[in-house]
């Protein structure tokens, strides 16, 4: 009898509409797993806080920022995170301070607290703590934004992959 394959490691980015920020970062650490080989061993999803684009796709910007890269964003559909999102991830990312104080404040206990990281936090090479927001801005910071969700993204990824590795 073989032992049962260990549950994946389940990751949520949030931002605040769910159609620019967290669903590259999504994307993008999706894209991390699989060129490790360990897609199976690794859920990646986003939302947002709140509920203005559910059911809606990523903003059309996000989808070439991603393509012009490589990435493809075009199946993301928006949803709003729930409190049953602490329940079903190991890791709640945060894209700005702002996301990260709502997050808290939608906590129940100290586990689903002890979930919530900003994801610039895992990159050294960050000189602030909040991914800006592009939405109001022109293509140009959309890639911006990009590169920063990939720097901190790449790092999170090599801090948690040795621990996904051994978890199988």
């Amino acid at each position: 009898m073989s032992a049962s394959p260990a549950a994946p490691f389940r990751v949520v980015f949030v931002c605040t509409g769910n159609i620019c920020r967290s669903p590259m970062a999504e994307v993008v650490f999706r894209w991390f797993a699989d060129a490790a080989t360990m897609g199976e061993r690794v859920v990646s999803t986003s939302a947002g806080t709140g509920d203005w684009h559910v059911g809606e796709r990523a903003d059309v910007r996000t989808i070439e920022a991603l393509e012009r890269r490589g990435y493809n964003g075009s199946l993301h559909r928006a949803r709003q995170f729930a409190h049953t999102d602490f329940d079903r991830n190991d890791l709640v990312v945060a894209l700005d301070r702002s996301h990260e104080r709502i997050l808290r404040g939608w906590a129940r206990d100290e586990a689903d607290t002890d979930k919530i990281a900003l994801l610039l936090s895992f990159d050294s090479t960050a000189t602030s703590l909040d991914v800006p927001d592009p939405y109001y801005a022109g293509p140009g910071m959309f890639d911006e934004v990009l590169g920063m969700i990939e720097s901190a993204s790449r790092a999170l990824f090599r801090q948690l992959e040795p621990a996904i590795r051994s978890a199988t």
